[in-house]
C-alpha cells in the first residue's frame, strides 16, 4: 500500500478476521472446523505456511489510506497467501471495508492479485463472489466510486467482481487477467487475449499504467471523482436538480455564419477545423480518460472522462469527426451514467458525420447501442451541456446532443441526413445538391430560427 498511498492505516485485526474499524458492521465469524468447511485434509498447515511466509491471515489486507489527500479505503491482495485466493474470511474482511467505505462516504480502490475461489472451502468459498457483488453494488447505489487495480495475475471470481465491476479499471502492464486462470483454458488459447493489453484493446480496462505512475494515476482519478465542486464521493442523497452544468465552451474555429447551407457543410467538414482534442485541451486544466464499451470492442472516433474545469469535475463524450461505432455509443453512456451516479456535471461535443453504418457495425449491434446512448441522456438527473463543434449527421449526432441543452459553433451543420443522401433519397440530380443543403435549413443561425438549438457559442 505503501506504494500507492502517503499513508495509511491497517483496518485488519491481526487477532481474527474482519477489520478492527468496522468490526461492528462484519458478521460474527463461526469457529472454523478443523481444515475448514470441507475438512481437507492439510489445509490449516497450508493457511499457518502461509502465515509464516506472509505475515497475514488471510489473503486480504485492508486499510484506510491517503492518496494525494484524498482519503480512501483499500483493498490490498497477498498473492503470496494461498493464491490471493478468495475464502469465507477473505469474504469476511472485503463486506466489512465496503461497509466501513459507506459509512464514511469513501471510494474504494482495489489492488487485485488473485488466483480466483479457494478449492479448500468448496462453495462456501465460491458464494463469497455473490457476497462481494452485492456490497460493491450497495456502494455504487450510494454514489461512492470504485476503483480497481489489477496486478498479476487477476482471474476467476476476483476478476468477476472486485475488477470488472470497477468503475474504472487500470492494470500493470503484462498482467494476466481474465476469468480463465492459465491452468484452466484452452490450450490453444491466444495468450494476448487474457493480458491487460489485450482486455484493453477489447474494451474491459481503462487503462495500462506502468508502475512508477501508478500513484500518481490514483491521484489524479481520486481528486476528480472525489474532489472539491462535485457531489461525488459524498455517498448521501444529492440534489442534481440544483448541480451547476458545465460552463460552454468557446467556439475555436472560424468566426461568422455561413452564407449556405452547403457553405455550412464545407466548414464544418474543412480538415483543419478544429476537432474534440482541441477543444478538451483548451477546456480542461487535467483530466482522465475511460476507455471502451465493457462489450468488447473500443471507437477512437469517442473520447470520454472526467476533467477539471475552473476548480470543478466534468465528465466529457467527446466525437472526434469520425463515423460513430456501436462501441463509441455503448463508452458515451457509460460515461453518462456514471456521472450522473457520482452527481458529476456532464459536457457533451458532437462531432460525427453520422453512425457507422458497415455491416461490421450492424453486426454489433448499432441500433441498440444509439437507443442505450439516447436512454442514458434522457434519464440523467445531472445537467448534460452539449455544443455541436462539426458535422451534426442525423441520430448519430442526436444520441450525444443533450435535449433542450444544445448550443453550436459558427463552422458547424445539424441534418437530419447529409445532404447528398437527401438528393439521392429524393431521386435529384447531383447539381441540386447545394439547392438540397440549404431547403434542409442546416446552418447554425437555421437551427437556432428553427428552435433546435439554445445559441451560438461565442468565439474565444
Amino acid at each position: 500500500m505503501a506504494a500507492v498511498s502517503e499513508a495509511y492505516t491497517e483496518l485488519t485485526d491481526p487477532e481474527g478476521p474482519g477489520t478492527a474499524a468496522a468490526a461492528s458492521h462484519a458478521p460474527a465469524a463461526a469457529a472454523f472446523p478443523p481444515d475448514g468447511p470441507l475438512g481437507w485434509r492439510g489445509y490449516d498447515e497450508m493457511r499457518a505456511r502461509a502465515h509464516v511466509r506472509t505475515g497475514e491471515h488471510e489473503s486480504v489486507v485492508t486499510a484506510l489510506a491517503t492518496m494525494g489527500g484524498t482519503e480512501a479505503v483499500v483493498l490490498s491482495f497477498e498473492f503470496r497467501y494461498l493464491g490471493g485466493s478468495l475464502g469465507e474470511r477473505t469474504g469476511d474482511r472485503l463486506e466489512a471495508a465496503y461497509t466501513l467505505a459507506r459509512e464514511r462516504g469513501l471510494p474504494v480502490v482495489s489492488l487485485i492479485a488473485t488466483g480466483g475461489s479457494r478449492m479448500q472451502e468448496g462453495m462456501r468459498a465460491l458464494t463469497q463472489l455473490q457476497r462481494v457483488a452485492a456490497q460493491s453494488a450497495r456502494n455504487r447505489a450510494a454514489g461512492l466510486p470504485q476503483i480497481a487495480v489489477l496486478r498479476d495475475p487477476t482471474t476467476g471470481g476476483g476478476w468477476a467482481t472486485l475488477g470488472a465491476a470497477a468503475d474504472v479499471i487500470l492494470a500493470l502492464p503484462g498482467a494476466q487477467v481474465g476469468f480463465a486462470g492459465s491452468r484452466v483454458r484452452p490450450a490453444d488459447a491466444d495468450p494476448y487475449a487474457y493480458s491487460a493489453e489485450g482486455q484493453l484493446a477489447s474494451g474491459h480496462l481503462d487503462a495500462v499504467v506502468p508502475p512508477d505512475r501508478l500513484r500518481t494515476t490514483l491521484q489524479h482519478w481520486l481528486h476528480l471523482l472525489c474532489g472539491a465542486g462535485g457531489a461525488a464521493g459524498s455517498g448521501k442523497s444529492r440534489e442534481v436538480d440544483a448541480l451547476a452544468p458545465a460552463p460552454l465552451p468557446s467556439a475555436r474555429g472560424v468566426p461568422g455564419l455561413p452564407e449556405s447551407g452547403w457553405g455550412a457543410v464545407t466548414r464544418a467538414r474543412e480538415p483543419r477545423r478544429p476537432r474534440a482534442e482541441a477543444y478538451l485541451r483548451a477546456y480542461f486544466d487535467d483530466r482522465q480518460e475511460i476507455s471502451g464499451d465493457r462489450c468488447g470492442a473500443v471507437d477512437p472516433g469517442m473520447r470520454c472522462g472526467f476533467g477539471r474545469h475552473q476548480g470543478r469535475t466534468i465528465a466529457f463524450a467527446a466525437q472526434c469527426g469520425t463515423a460513430t461505432r456501436p462501441a463509441g455509443f455503448r463508452t458515451a453512456a457509460r460515461l453518462i451514467r456514471l456521472a450522473d451516479r457520482l452527481g458529476i456535471p456532464v459536457l457533451t461535443l458532437v462531432d460525427t458525420p453520422g453512425a457507422a453504418n458497415d455491416a461490421a457495425a450492424e453486426r454489433a449491434g448499432t441500433g441498440a447501442a444509439i437507443a442505450d446512448a439516447f436512454a442514458a441522456l434522457a434519464t440523467a438527473r445531472v445537467p448534460v451541456t452539449s455544443l455541436l463543434i462539426g458535422e451534426g449527421g442525423s441520430g448519430g449526432a442526436l444520441a450525444l446532443a443533450a435535449p433542450d441543452r444544445l448550443w453550436a459553433t459558427p463552422d458547424s451543420y445539424f441534418s437530419v441526413i447529409a445532404p447528398e443522401l437527401a438528393a439521392a433519397i429524393l431521386k435529384r440530380d447531383p447539381a441540386q445538391i447545394h439547392e438540397t443543403a440549404d431547403q434542409l435549413r442546416i446552418r447554425p443561425q437555421d437551427l437556432l430560427d428553427l428552435g433546435v438549438i439554445r445559441g451560438i457559442a461565442p468565439p474565444a
